[in-house]
């Protein structure tokens, strides 16, 4: 492959609905561009951009590929992108390296919630962006029933660049709004002009009209010759048009069949034509050794540096770092600078990725994206530059992972394998966490839904064979008491030699405070309990909160108060204290109406205004209160509903809300405080537990 210039370079995400024709697409474009022989197919599993195991396994695409197309002199590099919500964090990467999108919408599925999702995403990341409606070959697919959806959602910048010829239900040709004609394919691919037919004359006028006011309203001068009655060349309309697109004024829409090719060819032509160059694209960043502001701009002259926006840890292709350099020229083994790290090191050699395959360039100029192998402690979100020039750009917007299942190894002795499995499969996947809960004894796995922590599960088997089962996990209740009690502890234990004698009075009382577990006291008078014993009581106390009497989990809030006791001069000790103590408390902790606090959470549901009566109803059958329903700041016609949950109740609750708002909604959560639970959800939690401890 060619080293690019900035100014012949295009970056662009492919992004939309899950399975609404993303890679095919690409696989179109790679054909298109002579990358390949042969078209592959998701089904058959043999395209460029899925070539992981799993994505072939399960016909979606689950990572972020880049696939580099030369076309017509210019270098396009394609993210194509999944579309399923569980691994929306690849999406994320790939929004911060690019300059464009392309929105494929399937033409059979119409306006999905992932349609507006990527809208939502480009809308965020400011990027210019193209629909591109796909399916067009399906005989009872309406192109114009999707254009009038997307303005009706989106107003009118939404802008039609052509519409479909058909013959008999069949897909034969295209009309072009910009050119004002009609074009027809061939036998052998190859389009021809056409007479444009009588049915789709008045469309074209209507989408024609609102085209050209989009180009008058770019100069005073096209708009006086627009009221004049002035007809625009194409290459004034075509310019005009680049400007509108890259300022976000219009959204072209365009349309075709990736699996016949067909439309394709004028999307790559487009690309070229409307897109931007990063050298158009501003971008700053910090040197962190002036403390000024760093306008890198993808300038090729200034200072190297690039920002790191995705890895792969692959146990057979290795570990490479995927770069889009801001500034400068990086070159073969030029030194570079980790500015998390203040690590220097050789970036060795450059590649750019072609899916699984790996392309060595000599350079990579400001604009490009590539890939480095091997860096040392390098991770995602690393700026890389010079010693003498540290660079710190921002890092890309991650979504953060709310759902969580227990995990624990298949086969004994696996644990260490599972540990490395999964810190290499967490460099790779941002939205990928785990936690060790030791309150409950539990290991954790944070996801963005079951299908992605199903996909991990997977994975870690395939690549590390290492094997983990997933379960509901325990949620984190507490123990308190609401009442006082008045108990005493006799530990008396006699054996030949010395005994075993510790014997306490204490009374037990709700502390008011939640934040910690106990507090203890001694009002011991005339020495029935000798003052070195008291630190023993206190640590039988320490060990005693940890797995409280209810139900084994810890306890909060309590306040403890020796008061008198015994002792004996021989067979008394710190030991004998400290067990006599534990079943002190282990009597009046009983005795005084003790009961099981759960974590309540700050929940925010973000949903279509169609679908509030619904969640609001669930809500309400998860017991949870909700405190107020407010309208979106960014006016997209949802509504964020406000409630308190208990945490127990939100288990799947990922899963639920997709099913019910056809993958629209969205929600976060945070702890909030813990509250009594009921007493049906006490008895059960103490009935399972003894279970568990039988």
């Amino acid at each position: 492959m060619n080293v690019y210039t900035t100014d012949k370079i295009r970056n662009v995400a492919v992004i939309g609905h899950g399975s609404c024709g993303k890679t095919t697409l690409v696989e179109a474009f790679a054909y298109l561009s002579k990358i390949t022989t042969r078209m592959g197919t998701v089904a058959d599993g043999n395209t460029i951009s899925d070539y992981d195991k799993e994505e072939t396994k399960r016909g979606f695409s689950i990572g972020t590929s880049l696939v580099p197309i030369e076309w017509d002199g210019v270098k396009i590099n394609i993210l194509d992108t999944p579309g399923y919500p569980g691994f929306v964090g690849e999406v994320d990467e790939a929004m911060s390296a690019v300059d464009a999108a392309i929105i494929v919408v399937s033409g059979k599925g119409g306006i999905e919630a992932g349609t507006k999702k990527a809208w939502k995403l480009c809308e965020k990341y400011k990027l210019p962006r193209m629909f591109y409606v796909s399916d067009m070959d399906i005989d009872d697919v309406s192109y114009r029933q999707v254009v009038d959806d997307l303005t009706e959602l989106y107003g009118k910048k939404v802008a039609p660049f052509n519409l479909p010829i058909r013959e008999d239900g069949k897909f034969v040709g295209y009309i072009s709004v910009v050119s004002n004609t009609g074009n027809r394919w061939g036998d052998d691919g190859k389009v021809s002009e056409c007479p444009v037919p009588e049915y789709s004359i008045e469309y074209l006028n209507n989408y024609r009209d609102t085209l050209l006011e989009s180009v008058a309203e770019t100069s005073e001068e096209f708009m006086d010759r627009y009221f004049a009655g002035e007809e625009f060349s194409e290459s004034e309309i075509r310019s005009a048009l680049r400007v509108n697109i890259i300022d976000g004024s219009i959204t072209p829409v365009t349309m075709g069949s990736s699996t016949l090719c067909q439309g394709a060819y004028t999307l790559l032509d487009d690309i070229v034509k409307y897109f931007p160059s990063p050298d158009t694209v501003t971008v700053a960043g910090l040197n962190v050794k002036s403390n000024e502001v760093f306008q890198a701009d993808h300038d090729f002259s200034k200072s190297k540096s690039s920002y790191v926006f995705k890895t792969i840890v692959d146990p057979f292709i290795g570990k490479y770092s995927l770069i889009k350099v801001k500034s400068g020229v990086l070159k073969t083994d030029d030194l570079i600078y980790n500015t998390r790290t203040e690590n220097e090191f050789k970036c060795g050699k450059i590649y750019t990725l072609r899916g699984n395959k790996q392309i060595e360039l000599p350079e990579l100029h400001a604009g490009d994206i590539g890939a480095l192998a091997k860096l040392p402690d390098t991770a995602t979100g690393d700026s890389l530059a010079t010693k003498a020039a540290p660079i710190v750009y921002g890092k890309a917007d991650i979504s953060i992972p709310y759902t969580y299942m227990k995990y624990d190894a298949v086969n004994k002795g696996d644990e260490d394998k599972i540990q490395t499995g999964l810190q290499r499969l967490m460099q790779e996947d941002m939205t990928l966490k785990v936690v060790t809960d030791s309150a409950n004894h539990q290991s954790l796995i944070y996801g963005m839904g079951d299908i992605h922590l199903d996909v991990v599960k997977s994975k870690l088997e395939d690549r590390y064979k290492a094997k983990i089962e997933l379960s509901k996990p325990r949620v984190a209740f507490k123990e308190t008491i609401r009442k006082n009690s008045d108990v005493e502890g006799k530990h008396k234990k006699q054996s030949g030699g010395h005994g075993q004698y510790g014997h306490v009075k204490m009374t037990f009382e709700p502390s008011g405070n939640l934040d910690e577990s106990y507090v203890f006291e001694q009002r011991v008078v005339g020495g029935s309990v000798p003052k070195n014993y008291f630190p023993a009581v206190e640590k039988g106390i320490q060990e005693s909160v940890l797995e409280g009497p209810l139900a084994g989990y810890p306890v909060v809030g309590v306040k403890a108060v020796l008061y008198d006791g015994s002792y004996h001069p021989v067979d008394s000790s710190e030991m004998a204290f400290k067990t006599a103590t534990k079943l002190a408390f282990k009597d009046g902790f009983m005795k005084a109406d003790p009961v099981l606090l759960e974590p309540i959470v700050s929940l925010k549901v973000t949903v279509e205004d169609k679908y509030t009566g619904d969640i609001m109803g669930d809500l309400n059958k998860r017991r949870g209160r909700v405190l107020g329903m407010n309208p979106s700041t960014e006016n997209d016609g949802t509504t964020i509903i406000d409630a308190e949950v208990p945490q127990s109740e939100l288990f799947g609750y990922v899963t639920d809300l997709r099913s019910m708002t056809g993958g629209s909604g969205d929600f976060s959560y945070e702890f909030c405080r813990y509250e009594q639970a009921p007493h049906d959800v006490q008895e059960a939690e103490v009935a399972r537990r003894k279970d568990e401890a039988e």
